[in-house]
């Protein structure tokens, strides 16, 4: 890290942390409850309920920062499952519908926010809540 951006450290990953799980919320308010926009087509039940309940409680827990290394993990891997299912399997498809081998390929697939989200809440994962969250405050 840049010298001059040390002594920030432990608040821009807690201001990193906050960001992640607010963004992360408001997908799973948008399947659980259609806000702040509807989805654009059903998902299906099991999207809709479990996917969207993992976003919504799980980027509460990540924002707030409580259970955070479990909560962040469980994110990360619904993001791993959401990338493979909805993006890296287009691949399989005819290059006519939008498959071929470009679509392993995050910007060709849109897959790249699964990708961001689910590594970004595999480093929340590893390195805990920090400061500014309610483990923090629990810990002695």
């Amino acid at each position: 890290m840049a010298s001059f951006m040390r002594p920030f450290e432990s608040q821009v990953y807690a201001a990193f942390r906050i960001v992640v799980g607010l963004l992360f919320i408001w997908y799973g308010s948008q399947k659980l409850f259609g806000f702040p926009v509807p989805m654009p087509m059903n998902p299906g039940w099991f999207i809709t309920y479990v996917a969207g309940g993992i976003e919504l409680i799980g980027g509460v827990l990540v924002m707030i920062g409580l259970f955070t290394t479990w909560a962040a993990f469980i994110c990360s891997g619904q993001m791993a499952v959401a990338y493979w299912m909805g993006h890296g399997l287009k691949f399989l498809k005819p290059p006519a519908d939008g498959g071929g081998w470009t679509a392993l390929f995050p910007s060709v697939s849109h897959g790249d926010l699964a990708i961001l989200f689910c590594f970004a809440f595999l480093l929340i994962s590893a390195r805990g809540a920090g400061i500014w969250s309610v483990d923090g405050k629990r810990s002695p």
